[in-house]
Formats: structure tokens, sequence, C-alpha cells
């Protein structure tokens, strides 16, 4: 719903949190409550997460606002949706921007404080990522809560190089206070340990989950290359996702003026949104473009991607590339692979650990775009691209084995009975597990 229209103003908002109270009661006793805050955003990940603890018996106070939410929350008594974030439009005055974020903050301390579950899932932090980390998690502990945290980037501002001191500190703190943490590689568990001191019994690997909340339809390659005035036989390249330096697009977009100097029938399809803060670097990317011998053959979509138009941009495409700099793990390697897309991905973080070479893709150095502009020939001349008609079904099943949201869902839930102390028992799925 959005909140402009809806908030005249706490009431409707109100009646939402006190339904906290009642629509979480445990059934029989032996039903595990959890409260999923979601922060407001990734729905994908949030969505898939949710879908997947409910198949598990779990009970959820599902923390979320308008871009998350989904029908499919609203068709189970084991979902209580509480749509406390509401609208976060960017277009927004800044006055506005400011209120709304106060008033969550208000329903989300309210929410805390007469929740039934004991033990709250942090997906993601608030706009305030200092008082999240410190204040937040102190008023959770003090209301008896145990906390769950999901870690997606251990230190961001190290990947993006705004790291300070505070930032280190703040997230020590966060860290130490969290009961248990969960992670998507090796890698990141031990920076937790070495660099952030917390226990390794604390923190829990588990599969990052291949998307299932994007509509995948009947469209065919050929229908969406047509879709966005690309020719059957065009070798197309896909970079999908919000637009920041430490994703290397510079480096994608050296390579493919390379490449495009000894073939004229490459396509390059740039998806996603330029970050706020970013629009120097993003700037400096369209002046390359624009002077570079490929700019004829570069679709920029600088814009967010709705869920409904997701779909012919992967199935648009031959080859999805990350070329990125620092990262630990990428959603949209898995969002690639859902649609049984190839990727080609610079070898950074935990990306080598799920590209099999010459079978779901091809690996570069990072921030090397004559190493990348040769990969990309290389997938080209390859088996896999040759043979990419039957090989995306590979592709995707390869994908579903160890990253379905099932295994997620049953590694969640087993930490969640941990820190209930093993009082509950854990009810069975009625699916096979």
């Amino acid at each position: 719903m959005d909140v402009a229209r809806n908030h005249g103003c706490l009431k409707h908002w109100d009646s939402e949190v006190d339904g906290a109270r009642g629509l979480t009661q445990p059934c029989g006793g032996a039903e595990v409550q959890i409260g999923l805050l979601t922060g407001g955003a990734d729905r994908h990940y949030a969505f898939g997460l949710a879908i997947a603890l409910i198949s598990k018996g779990i009970r959820l106070d599902f923390i979320g606002s308008d871009e998350l939410d989904s029908p499919e929350l609203h068709g189970t008594p084991k979902v209580n949706f509480l749509n406390l974030r509401g609208n976060q439009r960017r277009d927004a005055s800044l006055v506005r921007k400011v209120s709304r974020v106060l008033i969550y903050y208000v329903r989300l301390i309210r929410y805390a404080a007469i929740a039934r579950p004991k033990v709250f899932h942090i997906l993601w932090n608030n706009k305030f990522e200092f008082f999240d980390r410190t204040l937040l998690m102190l008023y959770y502990k003090l209301l008896g809560k145990k906390i769950a945290l999901t870690a997606h980037n251990v230190n961001a501002g190290r990947r993006d190089s705004t790291d300070t001191l505070l930032n280190r500190l703040t997230l020590r703190s966060q860290y130490r206070l969290a009961d248990h943490i969960f992670v998507h590689t090796e890698k990141m568990k031990s920076e937790l340990v070495a660099g952030f001191g917390v226990r390794e019994c604390a923190v829990t690997v588990i599969p990052y989950g291949i998307n299932n909340a994007v509509p995948d339809t009947d469209l065919t390659p050929d229908e969406a290359k047509q879709r966005l005035g690309i020719k059957a036989d065009e070798r197309t390249l896909l970079f999908f996702g919000r637009i920041v330096p430490y994703k290397g697009l510079e480096y994608l977009v050296a390579a493919f003026q390379q490449v495009v100097t000894s073939r004229s029938d490459y396509r390059l399809i740039i998806a996603g949104r330029p970050e706020k803060g970013c629009e120097k670097y993003w700037n400096e990317i369209q002046e390359t473009i624009s002077r570079g011998v490929g700019r004829g053959r570069i679709i920029l979509k600088s814009e967010y991607i709705a869920d409904d138009e997701t779909e012919v941009h992967f199935k648009a495409a031959d080859v999805l590339v990350l070329p990125y700099r620092h990262i630990f793990q990428s959603g949209v390697l898995f969002f690639g692979y859902s649609f049984g897309l190839p990727v080609v991905a610079a070898d950074v973080g935990s990306l080598r650990e799920d590209v099999i070479e010459g079978k779901t893709g091809f690996v570069c150095r990072p921030e090397d775009p004559v190493d990348l502009a040769k990969t990309i020939e290389t997938y080209f001349s390859s088996d896999l691209y040759k043979g990419l008609g039957s090989r995306r079904q590979e592709i995707r099943d390869y994908a579903n084995e160890r990253h379905s949201w099932n295994t997620v869902g049953q590694l969640t839930r087993k930490v969640y009975a941990e820190l209930l102390g093993h009082r509950l028992r854990l009810r069975r799925s009625p699916h096979r597990e």
C-alpha cells in the first residue's frame, strides 16, 4: 500500500502493529515464531527465504514494505505481513523521505516491544546503519530477543573504499551482539572470525537461494532479442544490476570495445540503475561509451528494472558478465543461472566456486579488460555457447541442486531451534526435504 495514501496517519499502521500480538499465536505450542526484519528491500531474497521458512512450518511476522509486498505472503495464516516501511519512492521530497523514515523507526520500535516472536532475524539494516548496529541491537537484546543476522556483506565499506574506524567499530558491535550470523561463503565466515572476533560456532554458511520471485514465462530467447531490437544471431552480453564502482562496469565497456573491433555481431545490454552518489562514475562510463567504437552496439537501460521486465533481458542474452572488482558473492550470478544463462565472471571473492569452467561459464582476471575480452571470445567459440539451447536446462538444474531454498530453509530452521534452546520440536515440511 502507499503510505502517502494511507497515513493520515498512525492509526492504520498502529492497528497493523497491534496485529503482531494475535496473529502469531503458537499452535499447540509446537510452532517456531520468527520476526523477519527485512529492512524493506531486496524483495527476491526476502521472498525466497519467507516461502522456504513457511514450508518448514515456521510462522513469520514479515516486516516489509510496498516493494516487498506479494500476494503469496497474504495467502497463508503462517505469515503476518506488517507493511511498516510503506512507500520508498526515490522521487519524494527530502522532507517526505525524512518523515517516512522516522515514522518507520517509531513503528519498528513499537512492534519490537509487543512482538510475540522470541527470535528476530535481521536480513538488512535500515536507513541509519550505525543506529541499527548499536542502539537498536541493544534495544532488541534488552527486550530479551534472540538475534539472527544475515551478513550479505561482511564489510561493505571496505568493498566500496569508504571504510572508517567508526564503520568497523559499529560492525563489530552488531556482530558481537548477534546470537547467530548467516553468511553465503566460507571466505565470509573466515573474515567474520578473523576480522571481527566472532565465534566460529556462531556462524552458519548457507547457500544463496536461487531466484523464485521473478516471472519466468514461455518467452523464448529469439522472442526476447526481438523485443529488445537485437537480431537472433547477434552475440549478446548482459550486465545487470545496480551500477556502482565495485562492479567494474568500466572494464566490461573497455573489453567490449576490443571485441567489436574484430566482429560486428556483438551486442551489450547494460540494465540497471546507477547508485546514488555514483553519478560521476556513471558519467565517465557514458562518456567512454559515446567515444568508443562499439557505441552503436550497446543498449543502455540505466533505470530500475521491474520484475516483469527482468526476464526479457536474461533471455535475450547469450552470456551474463560479472566484471567485479571486489565482492564475496553475487545474487546476480544466481539470477542468471535461474534463467539458464552462462556467466563470464572475474575471479574475485567466491565467484570461482560457483562457476564450472566450460559447463556454466568461464572465469577471468579481475580489473583486466584484455583478459576479459579474451575470455568473452573464448566463451563464444566454446561448446557451451554452441550448444546453449540444450545447456540452459543443465545450468538451471545445477543451480537448483546447489542453491535450493529448501536447503536454506532447513539450515535456517535448525539455527532457530538452537537459539530457542531446543525447547520446540521442529515440524517437518509436508513436502519432501
